[in-house]
């Protein structure tokens, strides 16, 4: 089996091949096919990869010759063309918004996986590229805050006199909220936390941080272990309890998004102006909707003094590690499912990985969510 990883678009730093995991698909007996100048931004050239066996290829070439084509980023409506029908292709597929791309891919019989969609089960856990790079995107979000706000973390006692620390306030303790207090934490910084979900009050503690407790009514989380939606007047509710938190803080890093839905307005226009001036706001979720009234993305925007970072590509900022982990993912993907004997992927769509992160299959949706919506 062929098996090709296509350049990323320019924006996009993270590649889904490294050395390291091309040597692992050689051993399953996988044909390693990259197209030219696949990685040399982030240090590896096209003759590391050569040297351990891996073709290179022209774009067209991967794609035409491919049984298994593996990106970070979707591909381009026109490339699904060039690809053989019956072909597996991986990627964050980001179903949800790109309906006219998953309704091709299915139309072409190509088989899809969205990485997005891998279940936080235990089987599971090696391959869930969500929750690999939500932690990457925690930690980029620390450092790009403190290097936006015009003061030191941690405290200081020098001959001139004491520098007090700065006081962080991370809104949504899951895998990046708690990646971004433990490195607010490192930093020596005064770390605040909510979350909608008092369950997590003990992992918050464990990190040396404060948990806020604002009482919203009832909440819980979902199977898969996010928070669950909250109503209006539930969030009305966490805005009012928040408020002062966040007008005492330096930093605020908001994380809430509801997978498949806009994310959730937690810090209003009114908030931000409560806020001191050289503040700054990190919103991770500017890029499904915001969690920030005035967060743009892709851009720093100062409203008052407070500045609002809305990058949507925390993860990017941080690329070789972030590409060391999504490769290491989409490996233990296809381990998990590869037949030695055949030497070729066992789809079995009653899988309780597969039958979810499965988009397509044979011309048929597989997800069950994903056929709802499209059918």
């Amino acid at each position: 089996m062929n098996i090709f990883f296509p350049k990323e678009p320019e924006i996009e730093k993270r590649v889904s091949l490294t050395l390291e995991t091309a040597e692992k698909f050689s051993k399953l007996g996988l044909k390693i096919f990259i197209e030219k100048s696949f990685s040399e931004h982030i240090g590896t050239s096209d003759e590391d990869f050569a040297a351990i066996g891996v073709k290179i290829v022209s774009r067209d070439e991967g794609f035409l010759d491919a049984n298994l084509v593996c990106s970070v980023r979707n591909l381009q409506e026109e490339e699904i063309d060039k690809i053989k029908p019956s072909t597996l292709l991986i990627s964050f597929l980001d179903p949800f918004n790109e309906k006219v791309l998953v309704k091709k891919i299915k139309e072409k019989n190509i088989s899809a996986i969205s990485m997005e969609l891998v279940p936080r089960i235990t089987r599971a856990q090696k391959m869930d590229a969500l929750s690999s790079q939500a932690n990457l995107a925690g930690y980029s979000s620390v450092i790009i805050a403190s290097q936006e706000l015009q003061k030191a973390l941690p405290m200081m006692m020098t001959a001139a006199g004491t520098i007090s620390p700065s006081k962080v306030f991370v809104i949504g303790v899951g895998v990046a909220g708690l990646q971004a207090i433990a490195t607010a934490k490192r930093l020596g910084a005064k770390v605040e936390a909510f979350d909608t979900r008092p369950v997590v009050e003990e992992q918050v503690k464990s990190l040396g941080a404060r948990f806020v407790k604002i009482d919203i009514g009832e909440t819980g989380e979902t199977e898969q272990g996010y928070a669950k939606e909250l109503t209006p007047q539930q969030i009305e509710m966490q805005r009012e309890g928040m408020k002062k938190v966040c007008a005492s803080a330096d930093i605020v890093i908001t994380t809430a998004q509801v997978f498949g839905r806009p994310a959730p307005t937690l810090v209003t226009s009114e908030m931000v102006s409560a806020m001191s001036q050289g503040s700054v706001i990190v919103d991770m979720a500017v890029g499904t909707g915001g969690n920030v009234e005035g967060s743009v993305p892709n851009e720093i925007v100062d409203i008052d003094g407070v500045r609002i970072v809305g990058n949507t590509n925390l993860p990017g900022e941080l690329p070789f590690h972030s590409s060391q982990v999504y490769s290491s993912n989409i490996f233990n993907l296809i381990d998990e499912f590869w037949n030695e004997e055949d030497k070729k992927l066992n789809i079995d769509i009653s899988d309780e990985i597969l039958s979810i992160c499965l988009v397509s299959h044979e011309k048929e949706f597989i997800n069950k969510t994903i056929k709802e919506i499209m059918e």
